[in-house]
């Protein structure tokens, strides 16, 4: 070995230092490797990738000395084939053509800033039992918690109602007028049962305009989360419990998963520990964007702003929320 060592210019504990340095490098790729792969068993999905993974290792690692960096770690996540690929879309949820009521838009350029302030809908599907199941969901907008949900075999109006009622029952303080619920324009969300339901509990009502997804972006995330981390790993399976199944994921989105823009929070600490989402605030619209804080917006007074025959009336009333929809109220009387 010294002779080697000497053949080639370097010294036997130069030569037992960079063998060290391989297998110390190797061991602690292992060690990441395998809090990886813990992370994700108990996540139960095998669809959380760096972003997720990254901040939820870096406890274990600082505590056996261990440091990787980004970039590192996805590097070692692709050579071992443990990256997360996209899937396409199967089903469509959202029946908009229809004679029911509609309703504006209210939460373009809406300032979020606190929980039970806006509320959105939808729906996403899943294979299991060799049938398409649909999942209601409402999650809170300004947490990203789910706060309401239903599993059902069926696109029917009572079953995004049963969603609704899980949402007020877990939800018990909220402020008349004070909580706007917004969706698309499917059946189900503009059906008399909800609309009426949402009206009695003086909730404001918003809904996108037709085909505009991205007004009702954060719903979609939320869908594609739960799709894409979870329910498309147990397609085609049949041995299991779909409620149960559906009970548990929510609690480890709701409990366990960190959103980066929540500030690798889980939704349950901004929702309900009380934890800042963020030093500056959220403003809903076609794209997100911040702003630092401001006072508190005032509760409305009214909840009034159905499309329909003769019913053009909108509140009257200073806040913030409803400029996209005063103006459209002003445009409207300057035609008629």
């Amino acid at each position: 070995m010294a002779q080697l060592c000497e053949l080639f210019g370097k010294s036997r504990q130069g030569y037992y230092k960079a063998l060290n340095y391989i297998y110390r490098g190797a061991f602690e790729e292992e060690v990441v490797l395998s809090l990886v792969l813990k992370i994700r068993k108990k996540a139960k999905t095998s669809r959380w990738g760096l972003r997720k993974i990254n901040p939820l290792i870096q406890k274990d690692l600082i505590g056996m000395k261990i440091k990787i960096g980004r970039d590192k770690l996805f590097d070692l996540l692709r050579v071992n084939g443990l990256l997360v690929t996209k899937r396409k879309r199967k089903f469509f949820t959202t029946q908009s053509h229809h004679w029911l009521r509609k309703y504006h838009n209210l939460v373009e350029n809406m300032v979020v800033y606190r929980p039970n302030q806006l509320w959105v809908s939808d729906i996403t599907y899943l294979l299991l039992n060799g049938q398409v199941m649909y999942l209601y969901l409402i999650t809170d907008a300004y947490s990203q918690k789910i706060v309401g949900w239903n599993l059902s075999l069926d696109l029917k109006a009572e079953s995004a109602l049963e969603a609704l009622k899980v949402a007020f029952q877990s939800q018990e303080n909220i402020n008349h007028y004070s909580l706007v619920h917004h969706s698309d324009r499917g059946v189900q969300y503009c059906s008399y049962d909800y609309t009426d339901l949402l009206k009695k509990k003086k909730v404001w009502i918003s809904m996108t305009k037709p085909a505009s997804p991205h007004e009702n972006a954060i719903a979609e995330r939320v869908n594609g989360i739960l799709k894409e981390e979870w329910l498309e790993d147990i397609a085609g399976e049949t041995n299991i419990n779909p409620k149960k199944y559906i009970i548990k994921i929510i609690k480890i989105y709701n409990d366990m998963r960190p959103h980066e823009s929540l500030g690798n929070l889980t939704p349950n600490q901004v929702h309900d520990e009380g934890f800042t989402r963020h030093d500056t605030e959220r403003v809903i619209g076609k794209k997100y964007n911040w702003k630092k804080k401001t006072e508190p917006v005032k509760a409305r007074s009214e909840n009034s702003n159905a499309i329909g025959p003769n019913d053009y009336s909108l509140a009257s009333c200073s806040s913030a929320e409803l400029a996209s929809a005063l103006s459209w109220y002003c445009k409207l009387n300057e035609t008629s």
